[in-house]
């Protein structure tokens, strides 16, 4: 078989067609996570903070000299990308818990349904059975 005819059967398993699946649904659910942590949650955290901004914060290591830029450790950006990450994994757990709850109380259902036995399925033909051979007098 040739390179193409072997990656076409890869690329048309249904592996990696769900993969495919799931990261494209993966980024447009990483956009609602980040604008509801960019426009939902974060302006009250950080009315309730003071409004505190960490991007700022940072050490010198060597001046600017000449043309030559400043060297910086900016610690304070890393700051604000570790709480902005605790915030989105804060987000993403709750949704994947109400998630699994609704699965719960779903499976709960479906245990409750009785299933009819084969002893039951096969008495329930035997009435109809019958009350077909009735005629009426």
């Amino acid at each position: 078989m040739s390179m193409l005819g072997d990656f076409k059967a890869f690329a048309m398993r249904g592996n990696v067609i769900d993969l495919a699946v799931g990261l494209v649904i993966g980024a447009a659910f990483g956009k609602i996570v980040t604008s509801l942590v960019t426009d939902i949650i974060s302006p009250p955290l950080g009315l309730l903070i003071g409004g505190i901004d960490f991007s700022g914060l940072s050490v010198t290591l060597r001046q600017a000299v000449g043309d030559a830029p400043a060297v910086t450790l900016n610690y304070g950006i890393f700051i604000q990308t570790i709480i902005s990450f605790i915030i989105v994994a804060f987000a993403i757990f709750l949704v994947v818990r109400v998630i699994s709850k609704m699965q719960r109380q779903q499976e709960a259902v479906e245990e409750k349904t009785p299933v009819p036995t084969g002893e039951e399925k096969l008495l329930a033909e035997i009435r109809d059975l019958l009350s077909e051979r009735k005629t009426p007098v």
